[in-house]
């Protein structure tokens, strides 16, 4: 056990590294106008492609089959290929390497784009739930919050390679097919997978000092998104200093194997005196056993056997109630977020807020937060308080409603606020849902129910983004004559806003009502 620990925590490492660069439909708000523009396309089609983008997950089941029966890096290879087929044809495209491509083809490498992700997700989700069996919710939400700073991260390599171009949608379609290629190649080389069934001392100490630096590169993620901060740091500077802050995890492992080796140098230096002074074979094998008791001693503290309602599949999970009470209370809570967020460029430049990049940047570090947050609270509260899933789901859900309802306020001071609190809560919904699922139907087939859980996302999307953009094309035509079809001002979102705002305090109400559904099961883990 104790030699696999190290090895444990460099693979917890390298999926902080893919979910960091994993998020690339989130940046997709900080390029959208350009790409409007570049492909001379409607509102409405544009809402289309963030569409096409979500409906990749509608395919996502086709990585929770493969996760079962493929190797997990081959799984990985997979997802990589398809996000460079997905961004990469339409780099050619939008740089007139590519010719004869029409709106629908550009949609449809814009799903399989979106389905990319997903593949690379289920690895991420698999590995970590399966290395860490006993925690899996704290080292998933670890994991899961670096996905929130995706946006950042992209926005800020394109600041430094690129300051002064303004054709930012070719640059991040690079980016977004090359660089989890490249870091995908890089982290198949030390994924795997252990049965790791018991949390030691050396483990916890491990998942304090993981807290702590996430908890640094959130704040730094945060403070270097301020418009005020960030234009007196260099672009250079804060690429180096996002680097960094992915490189520093790598002293976990780095520290865990350094220990393991000093520690194996003092046993066998122990044992080559012990060798030396002992004259009976017995009294060596009592001795040895003493030894070996003690180490078990200080290295397994306790057992942890990690536990779930019950182990169902797909098709018995979706006659369940409480499956469609889930799926509805992250259809109204975190799709109804991703979706604000997926519409935030259109929405700032509706409110005359040219700050886009700073927005989406913002967003992106608070969602890592809120990714965080439930790892932070089920690890410091371990065995003093057990509340549900779908009980912290409320107190989630609640806060995105009245920010919607905050957005009526035309400051510009309430987009920044509400886009925090829906960064923040959208992202602990995410992060909570990984766990939700493995608890409520079983983690045997976890990689195919979380993947039809999930599925909400593209019809959320469709449904939601098609009827906001309806909204904002017809107040366009109204104000043709002076904006160019384009909406200026409060009235293109306001009733948007006040029907999201309705619908996802209907899915606190139905969070409640899940929570209320399964209070005696989570009664029973305290």
């Amino acid at each position: 056990m104790a030699s696999s620990s190290a090895f444990q925590w460099l693979r917890l490492v390298g999926i902080i590294w893919l979910q960091a660069i994993n998020g690339t439909n989130t940046n997709f708000p900080a390029y959208s106008s350009q790409l409007k523009q570049l492909l001379s396309i409607s509102q409405v089609q544009l809402n289309n492609l963030a569409f096409a983008s979500d409906a990749g997950k509608l395919f996502g089941f086709f990585s929770g089959m493969a996760a079962i029966y493929l190797p997990l890096w081959l799984v990985l290879m997979i997802g990589t290929t398809l996000g460079l087929v997905g961004y990469g044809v339409q780099y050619l495209f939008i740089t007139n390497q590519v010719s004869s491509l029409s709106y629908w083809h550009v949609f449809l490498l814009t799903v399989i784009a979106g389905n990319s992700i997903c593949w690379i997700n289920t690895v991420c989700y698999v590995v970590t739930i399966r290395n860490f069996s006993s925690d899996q919710q704290v080292a998933v939400g670890i994991t899961t919050s670096y996905q929130g700073l995706s946006a950042k991260i992209y926005n800020t390599i394109l600041d430094a390679i690129s300051m002064h171009n303004k054709n930012k949608a070719t640059i991040f379609l690079l980016l977004n097919s090359t660089i989890p290629l490249i870091v995908g190649l890089v982290a198949s080389f030390i994924l795997g997978e252990i049965d790791a069934t018991t949390r030691n001392r050396k483990m916890g100490v491990g998942f304090v000092v993981m807290f702590f630096i996430t908890i640094a590169t959130g704040v730094y993620s945060v403070i270097t998104s301020l418009e005020f901060v960030s234009s007196k740091i260099s672009q250079k500077g804060n690429l180096f200093g996002i680097i960094v802050s992915l490189l520093i995890p790598l002293l976990v492992p780095f520290s865990m194997k350094i220990n393991e080796l000093v520690g194996s140098w003092q046993t066998n230096r122990e044992n080559s005196l012990r060798v030396c002074v002992e004259e009976s074979n017995n009294n060596n094998e009592v001795k040895e056993s003493e030894d070996i008791t003690e180490d078990v001693h200080d290295d397994n503290e306790e057992v942890i056997i990690s536990r779930s309602r019950e182990e169902i599949g797909v098709m018995l999970m979706i006659r369940r109630i409480d499956f469609w009470l889930y799926f509805f209370v992250y259809f109204f809570g975190a799709t109804l977020g991703l979706v604000f967020l997926n519409n935030l460029g259109q929405i700032a430049e509706s409110r005359g807020c040219s700050a886009t990049s700073s927005l989406v940047s913002l967003s992106s570090s608070f969602g890592f937060f809120g990714r965080l947050m439930p790892s932070l609270m089920d690890y410091f509260y371990r065995g003093k308080y057990v509340i549900s899933r779908p009980g912290s789901m409320v107190a989630m859900m609640a806060p995105i409603a009245g920010a919607f309802f905050l957005l009526l306020n035309k400051t510009h001071l309430a987009l920044y606020i509400s886009t925090a609190i829906i960064g923040v809560c959208t992202g602990a919904i995410t992060s909570t849902s990984v766990s939700t699922t493995s608890e409520l139907f079983g983690t045997n087939n976890f990689s195919v129910n979380h993947n039809v859980v999930v599925a909400n996302i593209p019809m959320g999307s469709f449904l939601f983004g098609y009827s906001a953009a309806l909204v904002y094309h017809n107040e366009g035509n109204r104000q043709q004559r002076y904006y160019s079809g384009k909406c200026i001002g409060m009235e293109c979102y306001r009733d948007t806003f006040i029907v999201w705002g309705c619908l996802c305090w209907f899915g606190t109400l139905l969070a409640l009502i899940l929570h209320v559904r399964t209070r005696k099961f989570y009664s029973s883990q305290k």
